[in-house]
């Protein structure tokens, strides 16, 4: 990958999307991860105001920490940054008061409860300012394995950098200097008390997963670890094909309107 001229190319296609949806700028969270790093840094670079979302939701004190240092060099170098912190755990805390906690899926719900809290925050600051919110899938996540939260972290008006693999995403970090605290920090999705890494929760690296994307290979000549990355990422795309795919929409046939 020419990895200056891609960084030229998703900054020149974010300001034609914003000169085109006729809004003001941009709004975006930050986890402290390295994909809302690389994405608020490329919307930076391209001149569009941009305002910068944390959201913290009992929320581990290095994510935070990272997330607020990127924030700060960011807006020194970039005028057309700000940044708020929005702490949303009395919120969190509010729903979980109010919903059945003892079902099996309860801790899946309540994980993602805290994507789709920060999505309403993000679009009301959104509608508020006339602002677009800003997407931080890759191309893994949103079109390989279906890892987001469906209407959480998947409810965006663009997405930037879901074109590129996880590996791509980490030469464009390096270009940009993104922080190498963020860069070498394990991946995590933030919606869980006890450092779950996005690792430990899909059981394959996202190198393993970029892998079995491109797998093309007869199975004879795969080894068991191959065999198993395989068997992980076939699961995952065929059980998320919901978040994957476009809305199912029922069609009426003609004769019957």
């Amino acid at each position: 990958m020419d990895v200056k001229e891609t960084i030229l190319f998703i900054q020149e296609w974010i300001k034609k999307y914003h000169i085109s949806s006729k809004t003001d700028g941009f709004v975006i969270g930050i986890s402290g991860g390295i994909d809302s790093a690389v994405t608020s840094t490329l919307i930076a670079k391209a001149g569009i105001p941009l305002l910068c979302l944390e959201m913290p939701i009992h929320q581990d004190i290095e994510q935070v920490n990272r997330a607020s240092k990127h924030l700060s060099s960011l807006k020194e170098i970039y005028p057309n940054v700000s940044s708020l912190e929005i702490n949303l755990s009395n919120v969190f805390d509010s729903f979980k008061e109010k919903v059945p906690t003892k079902n099996h899926r309860s801790e899946l719900a309540l994980a993602n409860t805290r994507a789709r809290l920060r999505m309403s925050t993000l679009y009301y600051y959104g509608q508020i300012n006339n602002y677009l919110v800003a997407g931080t899938g890759n191309k893994i996540e949103d079109f390989g394995i279906g890892f987001f939260t469906k209407y959480g972290d998947g409810g965006v008006d663009i997405s930037p950098i879901a074109d590129l693999l996880k590996s791509e995403v980490y030469l464009i970090a390096n270009e940009l200097g993104v922080s190498k605290t963020i860069i070498k920090a394990p991946p995590t999705d933030g919606l869980w008390g006890d450092n779950k890494t996005d690792e430990d929760q899909i059981g394959a690296t996202y190198t393993e997963l970029e892998w079995a994307m491109n797998q093309n290979k007869m199975l004879d000549n795969l080894n068991s670890r191959q065999l198993e990355v395989l068997k992980i990422y076939k699961s995952l795309n065929l059980k998320n094909q919901h978040k994957i795919l476009p809305i199912p929409v029922c069609i009426i046939p003609k004769n019957l309107k």
